[in-house]
């Protein structure tokens, strides 16, 4: 091996620009066979709760759901597939290994994961089931994790979820230190609806953001019905933000390295 004179490779120098100019990567999952499968055993849940037969073609049954349940039944099915996803000792790690090697270039090899793997589904003209704007760091979560969200059809347009670009949101701060009320009455949507994008994600990738970025969702006005799984991940030493969503808690230790654990075992001799 020849000299080198930088700590870091190449490669995750450029991808780290482009993180950061952006907030966020669209990037190939890294084990479509999982998420296949994933969304498979997804489509056997659903129709568990709904009592139907396994279709052949899943995208297309995932796509169309709204012809099946009505928008005042969704949230049951939503639970129950998600109780179901949340039982199976494969979920977590499967989710995790549709972006393993790009977590380890942009958050380190040591990590932490969220407790669950969380489902959403937004079906067509549905208003229950939009999501306002919003920071995921003002709900306690910590400003060091990656969001990690997949849809399980092709989603664009109103049918995708839409994020604030950095420079916009690095205003936002002060815009709201100048309310009265600290922003409670702010409307960003109306403010900065000409700055969010909608970042389209087909099926088979996977969506990589800062949970600092504003994000939410409009009405699905798409004639399809979106679903989608979201879960974090965040550096095993990296600083928690609150007792609720903590180390142990929100966030579970995924890959400690052996080090890390001699490390976090060893006690200083009495009278040493």
């Amino acid at each position: 091996m020849s000299l080198v004179t930088s700590f870091e490779d190449p490669a995750d120098v450029e991808l780290g620009k482009r993180f950061l100019e952006q907030g966020y990567l669209v990037r190939p999952a890294e084990n479509v066979d999982g998420l296949k499968a994933m969304r498979h055993e997804i489509v056997r849940y659903t129709c568990e709760h709904l009592g139907c037969d396994v279709p052949q073609d899943d995208e297309a049954f995932l796509n169309g759901l709204h012809d099946l349940v009505p928008i005042e039944k969704i949230n049951p099915l939503r639970l129950h597939v998600f109780q179901r996803i949340n039982q199976q000792d494969w979920a977590r790690p499967t989710y995790f290994s549709l972006v393993k090697d790009i977590a380890g270039q942009i958050l380190g090899n040591e990590l932490a994961m969220q407790n669950k793997v969380n489902l959403s589904i937004q079906m067509p003209n549905d208003e229950t089931s939009t999501l306002a704007v919003h920071s995921d760091v003002w709900a306690g979560e910590t400003p060091f994790e990656l969001v990690q969200w997949t849809p399980l059809v092709d989603v664009y347009d109103s049918k995708a979820m839409f994020i604030l670009a950095p420079e916009v949101n690095r205003t936002v701060r002060e815009t709201l230190n100048a309310l009265e009320d600290g922003g409670k009455s702010f409307d960003f949507w109306d403010t900065y609806k000409d700055k969010f994008h909608h970042v389209p994600v087909k099926f088979g990738e996977t969506l990589l953001f800062s949970p600092i970025l504003l994000h939410g969702n409009v009405v699905n006005v798409v004639p399809e019905t979106r679903w989608s799984l979201n879960s974090r991940l965040t550096g095993l030493f990296t600083p928690y933000a609150s007792d609720e969503k903590a180390l142990g808690r929100f966030y579970l230790p995924i890959t400690v390295k052996p080090m890390s654990r001699i490390g976090l075992n060893y006690q200083e001799p009495e009278g040493f």
